[in-house]
C-alpha cells in the first residue's frame, strides 16, 4: 500500500470543510450510507447487486442519477471499472471510508482455511464460490486504500461453522497495515425501535495511530432472554478462544439511568390507522401489487420526538402530505385472528386460537342446523377459512404479535415475502404493519424512498442496516478520524518548527 496515498488523504481532511468520502460496498438501499451521511459523511459512491436496491440508493443519495442507480456485481466489476462508471477519477484518490460487509452467505462452508488463506489461494474457490464476495471486498480494499473500514454482519459471524470470522477478517486487515477492534451492538440501544443485534468491526490506518471505539449507547433497555441469550453464547464462545479473539471489544455498557427504549408505539402511533377488517368489508383492500402513489396524511395524534424526527431528518424531510408507502398486504383469512391474538402471542397461540374461533363458528353453524360433519368438505372449507395451514410444532416464531410499549423485535429481509412476524400491536387495526412502519421500526425517516413495490420495499427494510444506528458508529468515527489528524498535527508542530530554524 503506498504511503504518500495514505498521507495525502491525510492531508486532505486537515480542512474541516473537506467531507471523509464513503464507498458503501453491499450497500442495499441505504441504511448505512444514511447514518454516515447523517454524522457529517459524503456518500460518494456505493455497489449493490438487486436492482430495486440500487434504485432506492441512487435516488436518495443521488437525485436519481443513473450513473448512481444501476445495480452493480462486485465479482464482475473491479474498482477501476466502478470509478470509470461513476466518473470519480484515480482510484487511489476515490473514497477515505469503506463500508458494508459481504453477506453472511460469502463464508458458508469455507472449510476449515482460514480466510487469510482464502484471499491468498483463488483455488479455494473450487470449494466455495460464494467466499469470492470476501475475496472482492478486500479487493476493494486494496485498491481504493481507505483510511478507516466499517464491516456488518449477524452475531453468529463469531462462530461460523467453528470459525470466528470476525477475528479472521481482523487478521487479514492487520497484515494490509490497519488495527482493528469488533464488538456486539443492539440497535435498541441507540434509539432504534427494535431490537437487532449485530456484529461491526471497525479498523483504522496505523498511520492514524487511532485507537477502535465504539459509540456509547444512548437509551436503555432489558434485552428479553432470545437477545440476551444470542449475546451470552457468542460471549461465551469468544471467551473460550481467549487467546484467539485478541481484536474483540466489549460492547459499550447501558446504564439504567439513560431515557428509555424507544418503543413500537412512540415509533408508529402518528402514523394513520388502517383498520384492516373495515377495508376488508368496504371492498378497499385486495390482492395485487401496491405501489407508492398514493399520500395518507398523518393521523391526528402528535408525533413523539421519535416520530418528530422521522419526519424532519436532514436531507430526507417528510412530505406535508404524509407517506404514499403507509400500505398492508392483502390477508383476508388472517385479519380476526390478529384481532383475537394477545401481544407477545407467536404461531402457536396464534394456532390455537384460530381453533378455538373454528370451533365457536362450528357450534353457530350446527346450532342454525347446517349438517357439518368432521372430514366432509364443508367442514374442511370452514377450517381452511379460519386455521393457517402451518404445523404449530414446527413453526414456533413464525408469527408474532408485537408488543406496545416495547421496541420490536428483529426484522428481516423475509418481511418480503410475508409480515407475520411483526403483527401490529393495535387490535382495531388488526394487521401487520405497512411498509412505512417497517421503515419507522428500522429508522428509516419518512422523507426516504423505496424504489419498487411493497414486497421489494420490505425486503430492502429487513436487509438494512438501521440508519441510527449507522449514525452512532459513524459519529464515532468521525470524531476517532479528527481527533487522530488533530493529534498527529500537533505531533508535528515541533518538527515542523526546528525545521524552520
Amino acid at each position: 500500500m503506498s504511503k504518500e496515498v495514505i498521507l495525502r488523504k491525510i492531508a486532505r481532511l486537515r480542512t474541516a470543510t473537506n467531507k471523509p468520502r464513503v464507498l458503501d460496498l453491499f450497500a442495499g438501499c441505504g441504511g448505512i450510507s444514511l447514518g454516515f451521511e447523517a454524522a457529517g459523511f459524503e456518500i460518494r459512491g456505493a455497489v449493490e447487486f438487486d436492482p430495486d436496491a440500487a434504485k432506492s440508493h441512487g435516488l436518495n443519495f443521488h437525485g436519481g442519477a443513473d450513473a448512481h442507480s444501476r445495480a452493480i456485481d462486485i465479482t464482475q466489476t473491479s474498482p477501476k471499472d466502478l470509478c470509470e462508471q461513476l466518473d470519480l477519477g484515480k482510484v487511489s484518490d476515490a473514497f477515505d471510508i469503506v463500508v458494508g460487509g459481504p453477506p453472511c452467505q460469502a463464508f458458508a462452508r469455507v472449510g476449515r482455511s482460514k480466510l487469510r488463506e482464502i484471499e491468498e489461494h483463488p483455488e479455494a474457490f473450487i470449494h466455495d464460490p460464494r467466499a469470492q464476495l470476501y475475496k472482492k471486498y478486500l479487493e476493494y480494499v486494496d485498491a481504493f486504500q481507505p483510511l478507516a473500514v466499517l464491516m456488518e454482519n449477524v452475531p453468529d459471524i463469531l462462530n461460523h461453522g467453528g470459525q470466528n470470522i470476525a477475528e479472521e477478517t481482523c487478521e487479514v486487515l492487520e497484515d494490509k497495515g490497519y488495527v482493528c477492534g469488533y464488538t456486539l451492538l443492539n440497535a435498541a440501544f441507540y434509539g432504534v425501535p427494535q431490537m437487532r443485534e449485530r456484529m461491526f468491526l471497525i479498523a483504522y490506518r496505523r498511520e492514524l495511530r487511532a485507537k477502535v471505539v465504539f459509540p456509547s449507547p444512548s437509551h436503555w433497555l432489558v434485552l428479553p432472554p432470545g437477545y440476551e441469550g444470542s449475546r451470552s453464547v457468542a460471549l461465551k464462545t469468544l471467551k473460550s478462544l481467549i487467546g484467539d479473539a485478541h481484536s474483540y471489544v466489549m460492547p459499550p455498557a447501558a446504564t439504567p439511568d439513560l431515557p428509555p427504549a424507544v418503543t413500537a408505539e412512540a415509533a408508529l402511533a402518528d402514523l394513520p390507522a388502517i383498520n384492516a377488517r373495515e377495508l376488508l368489508a368496504a371492498g378497499k383492500i385486495s390482492r395485487g401489487a401496491r405501489r407508492f402513489d398514493t399520500p395518507v396524511g398523518y393521523g391526528r395524534k402528535k408525533p413523539s420526538a421519535y416520530g418528530e424526527l422521522m419526519r424532519t431528518w436532514r436531507g430526507h424531510e417528510a412530505n406535508a402530505a404524509g407517506p404514499v408507502d403507509h400500505v398492508i398486504r392483502y390477508l383476508p383469512r388472517d385479519y380476526e385472528l390478529f384481532a383475537r391474538m394477545n401481544p407477545g402471542d407467536q404461531y402457536p397461540e396464534a394456532h390455537g386460537h384460530a381453533t378455538d374461533m373454528f370451533n365457536e363458528k362450528l357450534s353457530a353453524a350446527r346450532a342454525r342446523g347446517e349438517k357439518l360433519s368432521e372430514g366432509s368438505a364443508k367442514y374442511k372449507a370452514l377450517w381452511d377459512s379460519i386455521v393457517p395451514p402451518y404445523d404449530a410444532s414446527k413453526f414456533p416464531n413464525k408469527w408474532r404479535k408485537m408488543w406496545r410499549n416495547q421496541p420490536a423485535r428483529t426484522l428481516m429481509a423475509h418481511l418480503g415475502k410475508d409480515s407475520y412476524s411483526h403483527i401490529h400491536y393495535d387490535s382495531n387495526q388488526a394487521r401487520t404493519i405497512s411498509v412505512r412502519e417497517a421503515a419507522r421500526l428500522q429508522s428509516f425517516p419518512d422523507g426516504f424512498r423505496f424504489h419498487g413495490t411493497m414486497n421489494p420495499a420490505f425486503k430492502q427494510i429487513g436487509n438494512a442496516v438501521p440508519p441510527l444506528l449507522a449514525k452512532a458508529l459513524a459519529t464515532q468515527m468521525m470524531q476517532t478520524l479528527r481527533q487522530a489528524i488533530t493529534e498527529e498535527d500537533r505531533t508535528d508542530e515541533p518538527r515542523r518548527a526546528a525545521a524552520t530554524v
